[in-house]
């Protein structure tokens, strides 16, 4: 599975789009040094940090996205950088298990 896949898959919204890449796996937690050192590269990660601190993460741990769930908001600054950097980022209003099992199960897993 693509990001590309993931709005009509699991009904995520785009919210910065950039290069298509494939998702290898699903990662989720909200604590960023925890995501830092156990994230992997091709994970889509399921989070309700918003923040610049989460957009260097995704990129530290080269994760093929970040889901923002229950309607957690992307700030103007993380937006910026998420944009400048490549790093894709989709938003939903589940809560982290449940858009996780969504992709999870999109993905034949």
């Amino acid at each position: 599975m693509t990001t590309n896949d993931l709005p009509a898959a699991c009904g995520f919204l785009p919210l910065v789009p950039g290069e298509e890449r494939e998702i290898k796996g699903v990662f989720t937690g909200d604590l960023l040094s925890w995501a830092m050192g156990r994230a992997k590269e091709g994970d889509a990660w399921f989070t309700v940090m918003g923040n610049v601190n989460a957009v260097a993460v995704a990129c530290l741990a080269e994760c093929a996205c970040v889901v923002l769930c229950h309607g957690a908001v992307l700030d103007d600054t993380a937006r910026q950088r998420a944009a400048e950097n490549d790093v894709l980022v989709f938003a939903t209003d589940l809560p982290e298990f449940e858009a996780s099992l969504a992709l999870a199960k999109a993905m034949g897993l």
